[in-house]
This record gives structure tokens, C-alpha cells and sequence, in this order.
């Protein structure tokens, strides 16, 4: 009873700290983190508590009741107060995300995963970063001024990827891409990464299927090839014919380690672009942190097949429409996921060798690829992201051109569309100021620069290609972009995916026509594109008629009020009454805002306030020698009290907004 009766009260007193310390941290707590935070509070302050006051007495009822003076509350304050201390440290370090009400977002792994997972994190973090100072990164950096340091840096930082391995060497080829961005030198260095992608194994691949397919691999496909066609980092695809259609299909699988690799590395890779940008002004400038961002988030999408699937249905309804022999391999919805995608077998072979065009016209293939992309692209705004040879099949029998590998497509909006017509049309009349214009529309920062000093420098750029045969497309673009760069401008991010499309697909047409002038055939689409908009009208009258009477019926009732509006409006002006009024709390969204920022300095000030209260008493009950000052010290004892748990609930709820936010 001696014992029992203490470790009684102290389990009472620990569920009582339990809920007031739940109500005074906020609803939507974590149970198993209040649970932890009492109970290292409670043995904490504990054995203070008895190692201060209650070592050596006898540990009966009456010698608790004997102690229930201020040390004893003190103590339970000291347990309340530590246990949000405490639960502050776990959200601080704990990187789960919370929705718009502050609650947990399901499907997320238990605290001591996340502990682990956090521990294999700094762990890999620290051999990426010890790889690249080992490498000569951080110092090489520095003095990225000449060709000969440049070139050092170059070696370094191909040998950092490499050997980071991974999610970092398809990051380097990547960026092997990005001439725009990189000298030469870097170029050719980032060109020599190779990553040895081994074939999943027979077991893997009938694992694969069974976890992914509605039924067993003999239900769906008559024939099934384990031997892979192609195979790569990401996934691998195979031949086979389904069962119920006997149609020929391709089947992609997803390599089952890819997802957790990605989750793994793709913050690692984050980290490391931060962590290079912080070490280099070169870096900063370059916006290497932006970059890989971006290829964090391309990367995302390809891992998911649901997306490629989405992509491939998308640019087919574009096309079906479309008078240009361009195909887009059928989707079998009902066999594909995010793991595994099924689609028709893509018929002919691919256009890296142009021999193969014994009975056609390479100019007329060429032509054809080329407006079917400028359909895509400046009429639809959704097109086909990676045309490099090997995803565009064309076959000699049917002279159909079709395009595969969808991981990747490219949106462009309305006024960007516009922007890139009138890029086109600028190269091709040698205009620089229309090539102004068009430039306009593709960047972010445009009224930031004088529209005369870029235009002399677009000017510059035209005369280099003015009275040559055939316009280096990639030399162009690449000057486009270091032109923009200089002026501290930006494309937009679909728009530099877009203008490299144009340099990846201008290689592809030269492969297979060589003499293949990719501006002069856009001017060529887009006077096609005119005369067909224009007689469409005629052509399809019925059609036009529809449209008409739509676009009248949702004018005509705003044309009918616009005399009393006008009316309503002179009235107004001669009586004084016309204001200009904004209202920020009309907004929902703002209201909320403002109010829960409001509360927020409301509290703030109020636990500050509590502050300085408490220690001017304690700085006044420095000069009482009477009996007075005993109620001062309690008085500014208990306002600092109440200052910490008011400071210590504001800093969980700020986390809480930071976590929401991200």
C-alpha cells in the first residue's frame, strides 16, 4: 500500500496533464505523441520532484498530502508545461503533413518509421555531400572563371553523380539536355554518364503481374514474351496478345523498387541542389535548385503509368480529328494502373535509320511529324514532350508515323501558344521586333527589361543566321535563351520545355530528311492553318450557324442592359456617389486569414503582456522585506506560467501552418 498509493497519484496526475495539455496544444493532436510527451514529462519531473523533496521520507498517504504545498504544485506545473515542450520538439522534427484543418493526412507511417527513415536519410545525405566534397565540388566551384576550371568542375561534378548513382545519374543525363544552360564543356562531360539498368527477373516480372493485372497472366494474354523489348531505369516492356481480342499489345511494367528509391533520393537530390547553390553564386545564378525541382517533379509523373496512360488519351482525342496520318497506340484501361500500363502494339520501326523509307518521301514523313507537332502544340496547347528517334515509328506499308513513350507531354496556355506562333514567324521574316513580341508572351519578368536594348541584342542573333542556307535550330534556340538569361529574364518552365522540343525535334527531322528547314515549313503550316480557319465557315455552315446562335445567346442579355447600365452609371457620376471600393473581407478565404492572424497577435501580445507583468512583480517583490511580497512572487510565478503555455501552443500552431503550407 506504501508503494502502491503513490504510483496511484501519480497516474491520476498523469492523466490529468494528459487532457488539459491536449486542450491547451489544439485539437487534432497526435494521441501516441501526447502519450510520449506526459510520460517523459511525468518521470522526468518526477524524480526531480523526489529527488528534491521526498528522497529519504516514508512513502505513505499522508506524507504526499503533507507535500501538497508550492513545491508539489509546482511540480505539476513543471509536468504540464515540459509535456508541450515536449510535443513542440516532436512537431518540429516530425515531417508529417497536415491538411486545411490541421488534421493528419492518412496513409502516413508511424512515428518510429518515420524515425528510422529519417536516421537513412541524414545517413545517405551525408554520403552524397562527403562524395562531392571528396570530388572537389565546393572548391572547384569557386573558381569556375576560365576554361581550364571550368572543365575540373565539370570532371567533378559528372564523378558526383556517377558515384551518388541512381536517381543522380539520370539527373546528369538530364542535364545533359540542357545546352542552354551549360557550356560545352559540361555538355560532353554530363554526355559520358551511363546507367547499366539490369532486366527484372522472370520472378519479378509474374510477381509484377499477378499484383497489377484483375486476373492471372494465362487469363488475359494467349502469349506473354519474358524477354524485354527495351528496358530502362524506370520500367521495362514486353511483348504479348491479349487473350480475349487476340489483339497485339505492349505491356510496360514498372521496376518495384523504383517508387521507394524516388521517395528516397528525389529530397536527397533537393538537399544536395540547395546545398550546391549555397556553396556557388555560379550555381545560384544558374538556378540549379529550380532544376532539379523541376526534374523531381517530371520524375514523379513518369513513375506513375495512370499519368502516361492519361497523356497518350489525351493527344489521341487531340489528334482523331486530325487529316495527318499520325497514330496514337489504343490504352487498355481496363488492364492498366499506376504499375503497369497496356497498350496496341506500335506497327513499323523507329526513324533513327532514314534507309528504311525504300518507297517514300522523307520530306513528306518529315513535313508530316512537324505540323502534326504544331497541331499539337499551337492549336490544342498539349503535345508530345520527348520526340527523339526512337519514340517515333513510321511504317512503309501504311505511311503511318506513330509516337510513343507519353511520360512526358508539354501544356502550353492560350497566350504562350500566341507567343510561340509569333517566335516562329520572327525567325522566319527575320524580324526582330515581332521576334520581341513573341518573346513577350514566354516570359515571366518582361516589363523588367527595355524593349530597344533587346531588341538590339534579338537583332544581333537574327544577322547571325541571315543569309545562310539552313538555320542551325539548336545554335538559335540556345542563343535565345543565353539572350534571355542576360537580361534577367525567365521563360516560363512549359515554355522552355517547349523551345527545347523544338531542338530535340529538329534533330529528328534532320535524321530524316537532311535538308529538312523546320521554320520555313512552320510558315508553311501556319498559312495552311489560316486558309482552313478561314473557310471553315463556308465548309461547315450548319456548324457555324450553331456557334453563332450560342455565342448571341449568352451576349444578347448583357446587350440589353447596357443602356440602363449606362443610364444608372451618369447618375451616379452627377451625384458623387462613384467609388472605388475593395473589399478584402468579401473573400472567404481572406476572412480567414485575416482573422486567424488576428487571434494569433491577440494571443501573442497577451502572453508578452503576461511576460513583462510577471517580471516587473518579481523585480518589485525584490524591494519588499513584509509578508506582501510572498503574493507577488506567486502572482508573477503563475503569469510566466501562463506566458510559456500561451507562447508554446502559438509555436505548435505556427509549424502546424508551416507543415500545411508545404
Amino acid at each position: 500500500m506504501h508503494i502502491i498509493t503513490p504510483i496511484v497519484q501519480i497516474f491520476i496526475v498523469s492523466v490529468i496533464i494528459f487532457f488539459i495539455s491536449g486542450r491547451l496544444i489544439g485539437s487534432n493532436v497526435n494521441i501516441f505523441k501526447r502519450i510520449l510527451s506526459v510520460i517523459i514529462s511525468v518521470s522526468f519531473t518526477t524524480f526531480i520532484f523526489w529527488y528534491t523533496y521526498l528522497r529519504g521520507m516514508d512513502y505513505s498517504f499522508t506524507t504526499v498530502n503533507s507535500v501538497v504545498n508550492v513545491a508539489t504544485l509546482l511540480w505539476i506545473g513543471s509536468m504540464l508545461l515540459i509535456s508541450m515542450l515536449i510535443y513542440l520538439f516532436f512537431e518540429l522534427f516530425d515531417p508529417i503533413a497536415l491538411d486545411e484543418n490541421n488534421g493528419r493526412v492518412v496513409g502516413k507511417k508511424s512515428f518510429i518509421k518515420r524515425l528510422i527513415g529519417y536516421w537513412r536519410h541524414q545517413k545517405r545525405l551525408r554520403t552524397v555531400l562527403r562524395i562531392a566534397v571528396t570530388n572537389g565540388i565546393t572548391r572547384t566551384m569557386k573558381y569556375a572563371r576560365n576554361r581550364d576550371s571550368d572543365r575540373e568542375l565539370a570532371v567533378a561534378f559528372r564523378d558526383t553523380l556517377e558515384q551518388c548513382g541512381g536517381i543522380f545519374i539520370k539527373f546528369g543525363q538530364v542535364l545533359s539536355t540542357r545546352k542552354e544552360l551549360f557550356s560545352p564543356i559540361f555538355i560532353e562531360e554530363l554526355e559520358k554518364l551511363q546507367q547499366n539498368v539490369t532486366h527484372l527477373t522472370d520472378e519479378q516480372v509474374k510477381s509484377i503481374m499477378k499484383q497489377n493485372l484483375p486476373g492471372e497472366i494465362d487469363e488475359v494474354f494467349s502469349y506473354f514474351s519474358m524477354k524485354p523489348i527495351a528496358a530502362a531505369s524506370i520500367g521495362q516492356v514486353h511483348r504479348a496478345i491479349l487473350k480475349s481480342t487476340k489483339e497485339q499489345v505492349v505491356v510496360k511494367l514498372l521496376r518495384p523498387e523504383v517508387k521507394e528509391i524516388m521517395r528516397e533520393d528525389l529530397s536527397i537530390l533537393i538537399e544536395f541542389a540547395n546545398w550546391v547553390s549555397s556553396k556557388s553564386q555560379w550555381a545560384e545564378n544558374l538556378g540549379f535548385r529550380d532544376i532539379a525541382e523541376g526534374f523531381a517533379a517530371s520524375l514523379r509523373e513518369e513513375i506513375d503509368f495512370n499519368i502516361e496512360a492519361r497523356n497518350m488519351i489525351q493527344i489521341k482525342n487531340v489528334m482523331q480529328n486530325s487529316n495527318l496520318k499520325v497514330h496514337i497506340p489504343k490504352i487498355y484501361e481496363q488492364y492498366s494502373n499506376e504499375n503497369i500500363l497496356i497498350m496496341g502494339l506500335a506497327q513499323g520501326r523507329s526513324v533513327s535509320n532514314r534507309y528504311q523509307f525504300y518507297n517514300s518521301n522523307c520530306h513528306d514523313v518529315a513535313e508530316t511529324l512537324l505540323f502534326s507537332y504544331l497541331e499539337q502544340a499551337l492549336v490544342s496547347g498539349i503535345f508530345h514532350a520527348d520526340p527523339h528517334p526512337g519514340n517515333i515509328y513510321y511504317d512503309e506499308e501504311t505511311k503511318v508515323i506513330t509516337l510513343l513513350d507519353f511520360g512526358a507531354v508539354c501544356r502550353l496556355p492560350t497566350t504562350q501558344q500566341e507567343g510561340l506562333k509569333l517566335f516562329f514567324i520572327g525567325i522566319q521574316q527575320r524580324d526582330a521586333s515581332i521576334l520581341f513580341d513573341g518573346i513577350s508572351l514566354l516570359v515571366k519578368n518582361k516589363n523588367d527589361v527595355d524593349r530597344h536594348d533587346l531588341e538590339q541584342a534579338i537583332s544581333q542573333i537574327i544577322l547571325k543566321i541571315s543569309y545562310v542556307d539552313r538555320i542551325q535550330t539548336d545554335e538559335l534556340v540556345y542563343s535565345i535563351f543565353t539572350v534571355i538569361r542576360d537580361y534577367g529574364l525567365q521563360f516560363y518552365p512549359s515554355v522552355s520545355v517547349a523551345l527545347r522540343v523544338v531542338v530535340t525535334l529538329d534533330g529528328t527531322l534532320r535524321i530524316i530528311e537532311p535538308t529538312f528547314n523546320i521554320f520555313e515549313e512552320a510558315k508553311k503550316f501556319s498559312n495552311q492553318y489560316l486558309k482552313q480557319a478561314f473557310k471553315k465557315p463556308f465548309k461547315e455552315p450548319i456548324a457555324t450557324k450553331d456557334r453563332l446562335e450560342e455565342e448571341l445567346a449568352l451576349i444578347l442579355p448583357n446587350l440589353r442592359k447596357i443602356p440602363r447600365r449606362v443610364d444608372q452609371l451618369f447618375k451616379r457620376v452627377e451625384d458623387g456617389k462613384v467609388i472605388l471600393h475593395h473589399d478584402i473581407f468579401s473573400d472567404k478565404n481572406n476572412s480567414k486569414f485575416i482573422t486567424q492572424l488576428f487571434s494569433k497577435f491577440v494571443l501573442l501580445m497577451v502572453g508578452i503582456t503576461f511576460g513583462l507583468i510577471s517580471v516587473a512583480l518579481l523585480a518589485i517583490s525584490q524591494f519588499i522585506n513584509t509578508a506582501y511580497a510572498i503574493y507577488l512572487n506567486t502572482a508573477a510565478y503563475l503569469g510566466l506560467f501562463l506566458c510559456a503555455i500561451l507562447l508554446v501552443r502559438l509555436s505548435i500552431q505556427a509549424i502546424r501552418d508551416m507543415k500545411r503550407n508545404e
